[in-house]
């Protein structure tokens, strides 16, 4: 039987290692960020951990048999109902199956340090970390020219007309796939997103955002691309 240190020794270095990947999906905003990768990490090394030594008083009775893999290989199936979940909330839009990967990594990554495979899980992590960070960077200059859909973020009033903003986007010639809007944190206030064709220029994202910010009820417009964070005045 594995010692008390042990188990809380590898639900340690799961949690660690389950934020430290978090961290990165926290940065970019992404709804999975470091609670969900630790819970998951931590989850799956527990559930190894019992898998592998939870059993221990019953192997010594007759014609009993056990199979260590048999609830980790559970995890590696189950771990897919959280991933689908962080698709399936960007709705329409084939998003989030690189945050949906690495819940998925994570999963495996706590499976191992549950294991005792610290050097496997720490490795697995760095390498995730390495490929969640520098992969965007390297996409980008391996393909200059690919470009990306531009998303722009506004805290309205509920006062604020959708039809205005229809107008002002019409009025900056900028392509729109669509607009989400979301109830916000209050009764008074919505967020919405506008998701523009990637054919999008700089110049005529920037007159968007210009346009945007005078609309009555608009309280806050942001675009992550252009690092643009525009607060309208107080008097609109």
């Amino acid at each position: 039987m594995i010692s008390p240190e042990q188990i809380v020794l590898r639900l340690v270095v799961a949690a660690v290692l389950g934020s430290l990947v978090g961290l990165e999906r926290e940065r970019l905003e992404w709804a999975a960020g470091m609670r969900t990768h630790a819970l998951v990490c931590v989850g799956s090394a527990l559930f190894m951990v019992v898998s592998a030594f939870g059993f221990s008083d019953v192997l010594n009775e007759q014609h009993i048999i056990l199979d260590p893999s048999r609830v980790a290989a559970q995890v590696a199936s189950g771990i897919g109902f959280i991933g689908a979940g962080t698709i399936i909330f960007r709705r329409e839009v084939v998003k989030g199956l690189t945050t949906a990967a690495s819940i998925w990594a994570v999963a495996a990554v706590g499976l191992a340090v549950g294991g005792g495979m610290f050097l496997a899980a720490v490795s697995a992590t760095v390498l995730a970390l390495a490929l969640l960070v520098l992969a965007r960077p390297l996409k980008q200059r391996l393909f200059p020219n690919r470009k990306e859909a531009r998303r722009i973020r506004l805290i309205l009033g509920r006062e604020t007309s959708l039809a205005e903003i229809r107008s002002e986007i019409e009025a900056a010639e900028v392509p729109l796939e669509r607009i989400v809007v979301r109830p916000g944190t209050s009764d008074e206030e919505d967020f919405a997103e506008l998701v523009l064709g990637k054919g999008s220029q700089e110049e005529e994202l920037l007159s968007l955002i210009e346009g945007l910010r005078h609309i009555s009820g608009v309280r806050e417009v942001s675009s992550a691309l252009t690092n643009s964070f525009v607060k309208p005045k107080a008097t609109q």
